[in-house]
């Protein structure tokens, strides 16, 4: 089964939507990145169509300048969904994606069926603080995305699934513009967030890596309190890319989604 490539025009904004599969669907949301790309999503393509968009400003969609902060990338977001023309999509967030797509939930879950948060960003919780990135060099990066770091080191130069050079350092920049109007409001996350997160009406799933090095898996009792109808996973010898560090993960994402 194959990856196509479809693109819309979002307010503006050319908008890159990589689709795999048949059945109900997924809207799946990358994190601050799109290093990891989307293979993982053929451990559902057998029983979801899963819509992977690239957020604006990252992947293969245009950069928007216009973003000031997540709010833009909800409405966006927001208005991808009806431009697919999907009902009640289940909604899946990794990272920054969990964060993005917690707060479509906030705002809009009845639109959605189940969630699913992998390892989300935003509470900024004091007592289980996730890494400093600007204290992680590029050599010690990938030891903290995957406990097995050698799944990490795929995506990265010299890897197996890394673009050339070039390409690989024109999207990290390209990447890192997008990201930098997204945080500049409220850095990754939302003061109010914990407030907010009562008002998802949705079924969850809270997925996270025992061994994250990223953000601490301590988090995650956190949202499954603060979340009325949610319940955790947490994974043994994975880490913050926990899809991609062990196919059983997106195995028992699918249970979720499809039971």
């Amino acid at each position: 089964m194959n990856f196509e490539t479809v693109h819309y025009d979002i307010e503006g904004v050319a908008t890159a939507v990589r689709v795999i599969g048949k059945g109900p669907a997924v809207l799946a949301l990358h994190g601050a990145a799109t290093i990891e790309g989307t293979e993982w999503a053929r451990g559902l393509a057998d029983r979801f169509r899963v819509y992977l968009p690239y957020h604006p400003g990252f992947g293969d969609s245009a950069e928007a300048p216009h973003v000031t902060g997540m709010q833009d990338i909800i409405i966006h977001n927001l208005h991808l969904v009806a431009a697919l023309d999907l009902d009640r999509p289940h909604l899946l967030g990794h990272s920054m994606g969990g964060w993005i797509a917690a707060e479509m939930a906030v705002v809009a879950g009845e639109r959605f069926g189940k969630l699913v948060l992998n390892a989300p960003v935003g509470l900024n919780d004091p007592d289980h603080p996730g890494a400093d990135l600007s204290a992680i060099g590029p050599e010690a990066l990938p030891g903290y995305l995957s406990h097995n770091v050698d799944v990490a080191l795929r995506y990265f130069p010299g890897g197996a699934e890394c673009p050339p050079l070039d390409t690989f350092l024109a999207a990290r920049e390209k990447e890192a513009r997008a990201l930098g109007n997204i945080v500049k409001a409220h850095g990754m996350g939302h003061p109010n967030l914990g407030r907010w997160l009562s008002r998802i009406p949705n079924e969850t799933l809270i997925v996270w890596g025992e061994k994250d090095r990223m953000l601490p898996a301590s988090q995650a009792p956190i949202w499954e309190k603060r979340i009325p109808n949610a319940r955790t996973l947490v994974v043994p010898e994975v880490g913050h890319f926990a899809m991609q560090e062990d196919p059983r993960v997106v195995t028992a994402i699918g249970d979720f989604l499809a039971g």
